[in-house]
């Protein structure tokens, strides 16, 4: 009688990225989803230690300055590395001018804004902070936005914010396929936070239709626990889906 070999398939399942414990570093630490950020993290006992850095911290990081944000990195270095680098800077109107509705609506001076404070500032701080990332493991996480999506675009308007976050978004796609190679255990993602009561969404019925920023980050916190290496490079939201460029 002939007896049958049987060989036993183990299948891995990927590992979370996030340590425990682990340390942060939020920037934009002065304004309502980042605040919210730091007060989470310090209330966790899982993480070590946070800092949050803003235009007026020690430190000091300000896009109109572009220069101010390697001199932040530069200073932080010491007090690396750091398993959680959360960027939450981010411009949607001012006092002089609000979303456009229309093509007429288009002024060089409301682009060259927006792309300064959502595109060029993240994107030199990857540059920069993305050395302060651990190499075991880390996650550095850019708010972006779902209306910077190509493909979920269906209402058209907000084309300075819109193209600024769809820039950001590239931007940190590519960033990923390089930290691959010198950082395979660092993960960079676009996260879109949802809707949050502040002052960004305040014109746009903010309070009626957004949520706290404490239940956001909350939220957004619990994907960021559930990131995986293989996630690097993704546009996710913050109840864990992936969404299209």
């Amino acid at each position: 009688m002939t007896k049958l070999a049987y060989s036993t398939v183990v299948i891995k399942t990927p590992l979370k990225i996030l340590p425990n414990p682990f340390r942060a570093l939020v920037i934009g630490s002065s304004g309502t989803i980042g605040s919210a950020f730091v007060e989470l993290l310090k209330n966790n006992p899982s993480c070590s230690g946070v800092v949050g850095i803003h235009r007026h911290s020690e430190h000091p990081l300000d896009y109109q300055n572009p220069a101010s944000i390697e001199a932040s990195a530069n200073a932080l270095a010491a007090a690396g590395p750091f398993q959680l680098i959360i960027n939450t800077i981010g411009v949607l109107h001012s006092k002089d001018w609000m979303p456009e509705k229309k093509i007429d609506d288009l002024n060089a001076e409301q682009f060259i804004e927006l792309f300064k404070i959502n595109t060029i500032g993240p994107a030199l701080s990857i540059r920069y902070f993305s050395k302060l990332l651990d190499p075991k493991n880390s996650i550095l996480i850019t708010l972006s936005a779902k209306v910077g999506s190509i493909e979920d675009n269906r209402l058209g308007g907000w084309y300075s914010y819109r193209a600024s976050k769809a820039a950001l978004n590239m931007l940190i796609k590519t960033a990923s396929i390089e930290l691959a190679r010198t950082k395979p255990n660092a993960a960079l993602i676009a996260m879109h936070p949802g809707t949050v009561n502040s002052s960004l969404s305040k014109p746009f019925r903010g309070e009626q239709i957004g949520r706290p920023a404490a239940d956001a980050v909350s939220d957004m916190f619990t994907v960021m626990q559930n990131l995986k290496k293989e996630d690097s490079g993704s546009f996710i939201s913050y109840s864990g889906e992936k969404l299209p460029w």
